[in-house]
């Protein structure tokens, strides 16, 4: 092993000759609509139905303006993704562009972040669907047992913590026990994924017309809540705008990132697209375009509603506004719409893990079965039900919150690769043929100069915040000097290469949301990174063909 043979590329030329001989491959049945549908359906879910209330609370009305920002930061990683999929119109999404432009090493760690985006992150979609569930069925008289719809570690620390009353609490209160262990798990998260994991198993197609119907369901919904919700809004609410500053607006960061986290997974079905050059990238862009302005419709109604300090620790935000005498009717609509709504999340995320594990598996990084195609269905049957139990298990125990954060930092950790991926190949591979491309602005100068405003707007409004950043050397400030560290490298690289701004814009942005979450979620994140990097050393460097190959680097 030598520290170059870590960083061989596999050519762009190489992997589509290589998908060009598999013998297996998965039916092009995907056009524009359904791709647009797909990015709507796995966008708008988890983050809108539950963490919006919790986001709300902590920014206040002013959290409108963090859905902007986050749109434009997913609106430049948007661009690259579909750059990349314009060039390499192939399944394994940000694994695959990571592998043809940082090399072997980069995409493994890649293809194992992208496990936190999809399988991990739907633990917490499971979990919310749960919630939701449980609160419908309430609606109908029916109660679920508090120990079977509640995961452990929450009701453990309701107990104790003293939480008298919360279902929480009930839940650790009234458990049965085995031994000492009281049995408390949530069995609504795991039997949706379960149920889901079967649908994606047995088709694209029955997949597809299912997912566009929730998808309609979906929509309806949200105009309800806006068309009924703006008769409710009292303008005071929304007084003041920003009650806890800016500080409290970014508090929200992950929370609103999970909530666009989806528009890339449709990239995942590059395979089965029929012209996945042209239709990739117009579905990434048309879902993330009406995600954002609904998310921005919604956050003005739920805050205009009711007052955001009643909206901490709440789990169905859309229903809970609608939870009033007069409104009953709505309130029951919304929770059973929601759990329709949430269920596309799922059915995505569960499609797009199994087709990284796919591609990774083609490129010998994981065992041969991983890329098995069921015969009949046409799927990756294998690692279908891997996913399925990767996530169906751990959503019966595990917090949402915790997952969350993770979620959304190993999401921009794959952001970040795709957008300077794309840089890379501009400056090492021009003549690639690109049927998407990016609207290019040199970035020599206008990255310095976007930095000497950016600094001096959060002197203006943010004093603190460079007082914090360098006299308190603190590791809980270590995202942050990564963040600036990057920003100094990407600079010099700009004068240098004349970098294209928008992969530029989409890199430092990314960086930079990463830097504002809870650095506890930074541990996580790289204790997760080191595991996959035993695992890459341990089996899936000798095993892969560019090894066995003895490719050049």
């Amino acid at each position: 092993m030598t520290f170059k043979s870590l960083f061989r590329i596999k050519s762009v030329e190489t992997i589509i000759r290589d998908h060009d001989e598999e013998p297996n491959k998965l039916k092009r049945t995907l056009g524009v609509r359904d791709l647009t549908g797909f990015g709507i359906a796995a966008i708008i879910g988890a983050g809108i139905f539950s963490t919006i209330g919790e986001v709300c609370f902590k920014g206040g009305p002013a959290v409108v303006l963090l859905f902007i920002i986050v749109a434009i930061t997913c609106t430049f990683a948007a661009f690259c993704y579909s750059s990349f999929a314009s060039i390499l119109p192939i399944s394994g999404s940000a694994y695959t562009y990571s592998y043809a432009s940082f090399g072997e090493l980069f995409a493994w760690i890649i293809g194992w972040d992208l496990i936190i985006e999809y399988a991990i992150g739907n633990i917490a979609v499971a979990i919310s669907w749960s919630n939701y569930f449980t609160k419908m069925l309430e609606g109908f008289g029916f109660q679920i047992p508090y120990w079977l719809s509640t995961d452990y570690f929450s009701a453990s620390k309701a107990f104790n913590s003293g939480v008298q009353g919360s279902e929480e609490f009930l839940a650790f209160v009234s458990a049965p026990t085995f031994g000492s262990v009281r049995i408390i798990a949530d069995i609504p998260a795991f039997l949706i994924v379960f149920f889901v994991s079967y649908l994606v198993f047995v088709g694209i197609r029955e997949t597809k017309r299912l997912n566009n119907i929730m998808v309609v369901i979906k929509l309806a919904v949200i105009a309800l809540v806006l068309i009924a919700g703006f008769f409710y809004i009292n303008p005071e609410n929304w007084s003041p705008f920003m009650p806890n500053g800016i500080g409290g607006v970014l508090k929200g960061v992950s929370g609103v990132f999970f909530a666009y986290i989806g528009f890339d997974a449709i990239s995942t079905t590059a395979e089965e697209c029929k012209n996945p050059q042209r239709d990739l990238p117009r579905g990434m862009i048309y879902s993330l375009l009406i995600c954002t302005v609904l998310y921005i419709l919604i956050a003005l109604v739920v805050t205009g509603i009711i007052p955001y300090q009643q909206l901490e620790h709440v789990k169905d935000p859309l229903a809970h506004i609608f939870n009033t005498p007069s409104t009953q009717y709505l309130y029951f609509i919304i929770s059973i719409s929601a759990v329709i709504a949430i269920t596309t999340v799922l059915l995505v995320f569960q499609m797009g893990q199994p087709r990284i594990w796919m591609s990774m598996s083609r490129d010998g990084l994981l065992p041969k079965i991983f890329s098995k195609i069921h015969p009949k269905y046409k799927t990756p049957g294998f690692s279908t039900w891997v996913a399925c139990a990767l996530v169906a298990i751990p959503a019966m125990f595990l917090n949402i919150t915790v997952v969350t954060d993770l979620t959304s930092i190993g999401t921009l950790f794959a952001f970040v690769l795709v957008c300077s991926g794309v840089l890379i190949l501009d400056v090492k591979k021009p003549e690639l043929e690109r049927k998407f491309k990016i609207p290019y602005a040199n970035s020599k100068f206008i990255l310095p100069a976007f930095t000497i405003i950016g600094i001096a707007l959060t002197q203006k409004f943010v004093p603190e915040y460079f007082g914090d950043f360098l006299s308190d050397f603190s590791i809980e400030n270590i995202p942050r000097y990564f963040f600036w560290l990057s920003l100094m490298v990407l600079i010099f690289f700009s004068y240098k290469h004349n970098l294209s701004l928008i992969p530029v814009l989409g890199t430092m942005s990314c960086i930079y949301l990463m830097s504002e979450i809870d650095h506890k979620s930074w541990y996580r994140f790289g204790v997760w990174l080191l595991i996959g990097l035993i695992i890459y050393f341990g089996y899936s460097y000798r095993q892969s063909k560019l090894n066995k190959s003895k490719v050049k680097v």
